[in-house]
């Protein structure tokens, strides 16, 4: 096998997560699902938006809604703090930025070492995780990015 094809097959079981926390949960989001890390900032009001949803920003000329994660999780809402983040992606054309309480670190793993989420994990319904990373010290719960955005909770 030429070492080209085998670095081929070893790129594609790579694997990088953005790890980030809501209250005591590590959560990881593939890295090529999002566009930046912001501070979260101040935000308009959207009147009449469902309760998971904080408001919108001004993104360089562009609106972006910002949800609040642990809302959707089923948690107690986020309180804002310094160490707040918006993880900002792209959802059908439209940013979307997604309140965590903050960014921990970037894990380097392989698909492989995904192992299947349990049906339930904290109380949070298991449809919103695409799986469970088992690192040394505590376990990255993989977020579903696009069951978290379907907005039907």
């Amino acid at each position: 096998m030429s070492a080209t094809l085998a670095d081929s097959r070893k790129t594609r079981r790579e694997l990088q997560l953005v790890t980030f926390r809501c209250a005591d949960l590590l959560l990881g989001l593939d890295i090529g699902r999002i566009q930046e890390i912001n501070r979260h900032t101040d935000i308009a009001s959207v009147p009449e938006a469902p309760q998971y949803v904080c408001g919108a920003i001004n993104l360089r000329g562009d609106l972006a809604t910002i949800i609040d994660l642990r809302t959707v999780l089923g948690m107690p809402r986020s309180d804002v703090t310094r160490r707040s983040r918006n993880v900002m992606v792209k959802h059908n054309g439209e940013m979307v930025g997604l309140l965590v309480d903050g960014v921990s670190d970037i894990v380097a793993t392989s698909h492989d070492r995904i192992e299947r989420p349990p049906a339930n994990l904290n109380g949070i319904d298991g449809r919103f995780f695409l799986g469970v990373y088992d690192m040394p010290t505590e376990i990255v719960v993989v977020l579903d990015l696009d069951e978290v955005l379907t907005f039907e909770y």
